[in-house]
């Protein structure tokens, strides 16, 4: 893991046995979050919609990584995932589609529908799910991976992040998805007890799928650290906010 300055809190190492699963987890900032993690001594399941590319992730990553079949939007999916996983200590919300980077005039409901389905209410199927394991764990972690793009604060003036002035009013299905995926982290955070770290990370544009054909994008494996350190957060560590990969804080 990259020593970079994040957070302006102590992390801790995990305790033995902690287990974490991360959604989309065979490629991108899943697969390198999962290393990361295997790497610090985690148990990790690897959840993949596609269950061949999950097993090929986890040979890459050796033998300690284990998959599990899921697709965020298909709750019998998720209900089997549960009951497979079973115990749980870090949830890492990575799995994501952007449809296109369309303004509104361009945008098609069904796109919406695409980003909305996978972004929003397969973020929730999927923490829903695990909150019963994850009340049972003494340190349990919540990383939502959102996106810079979805600050409103950032959306409605030039930022650092990305080309504002390229980019503004573009992507309306995917950067509002990542908009709700921002409230979403802050309400789960506000009702759930102080023992839970929820919170969300902005990783910066990234050689992903997501952004397949783009000829920019930095290291998945730098987003990672950052998504990797908020889900080992020490118990007095903040939650219900949203964090740039860099470790500053980043306005909702």
């Amino acid at each position: 893991m990259k020593d970079i300055a994040f957070l302006p809190v102590e992390i801790r190492r995990p305790a033995p046995g902690s287990v974490a699963l991360v959604t989309g987890g065979n490629s991108g900032i899943g697969l390198e979050t999962a290393k990361q993690l295997l790497d610090l001594g985690v148990e990790v399941w690897i959840g993949a919609r596609d269950l061949d590319k999950g097993r090929r992730a986890a040979v890459e990553l050796g033998s300690a990584a284990r998959v599990v079949q899921l697709d965020v939007t298909d709750p019998p999916s998720v209900a089997a995932a549960v009951q497979q996983v079973g115990e749980l200590d870090i949830l890492v919300n990575n799995a994501g589609v952007n449809p296109g980077n369309d303004a509104i005039d361009g945008t098609t409901l069904e796109q919406l529908r695409m980003a909305y389905e996978t972004n929003v209410f397969g973020l929730i199927s999927v923490t829903q799910g695990f909150l019963p394991a994850l009340h049972r764990s003494p340190h349990p972690r919540i990383v939502n991976v959102s996106s810079g793009t979805g600050s409103l604060t950032w959306n409605s003036s030039p930022n650092p992040q990305f080309d504002w002035e390229r980019v503004q009013g573009g992507g309306v299905a995917y950067r509002s998805s990542k908009t709700a995926v921002n409230a979403v982290t802050l309400l789960t955070a506000q009702a759930l007890d102080e023992k839970f770290k929820v919170n969300a990370l902005a990783p910066g544009l990234r050689r992903t799928n997501l952004i397949a054909g783009m000829s920019a994008g930095g290291d998945p494996a730098e987003a990672a650290t950052g998504v990797v350190r908020l889900a080992l957060l020490a118990d007095d560590g903040p939650t219900g906010a949203l964090w740039s990969w860099d470790g500053t804080r980043a306005p909702w």
